[in-house]
């Protein structure tokens, strides 16, 4: 079993950013992929991005409504995934969630999920 606790949500002014972090608990985090999600208010759950993770190079893949504003990274030794968000716009706005899964998958199959952490962009 996994747990993932994400921190890092706020409030931020349009333009600004943000860092999300999400850590793990128990499973080996290395070898999962880790992904970001979002659910905006009233809204279906949606995809942010993911990092592979394993032996081999890291790929990462992104949404397009956060390709070249948003930054996916890990670090294994500290069982941490995190989320960079630049230049952030009020459609940002979103309770963000971190997953982990073995393979690259339809997300609504991915095993772990964290409990979110809000992000607020004032316009």
């Amino acid at each position: 079993q996994v747990r993932l606790v994400e921190s890092g949500g706020g409030l931020v002014q349009a333009g600004g950013s943000l860092n999300l972090s999400c850590a793990a608990y128990g499973g080996t985090f290395g070898s999962y992929v880790m992904g970001w999600f979002r659910q905006p208010p009233g809204k279906d759950r949606e995809f942010v991005g993911h990092i592979t993770g394993g032996r081999g190079r890291l790929t990462t893949q992104y949404s397009d409504p956060v390709k070249g504003r948003f930054t996916i990274s890990r670090d294994n030794a500290k069982n941490t995934v995190y989320l960079q968000m630049t230049s952030l716009k009020a459609e940002d706005t979103a309770d963000y969630l971190c997953a982990a899964n073995f393979a690259v998958v339809p997300y609504k199959t991915w095993q772990f999920w964290g409990q979110g952490t809000q992000v607020t962009v004032s316009s």
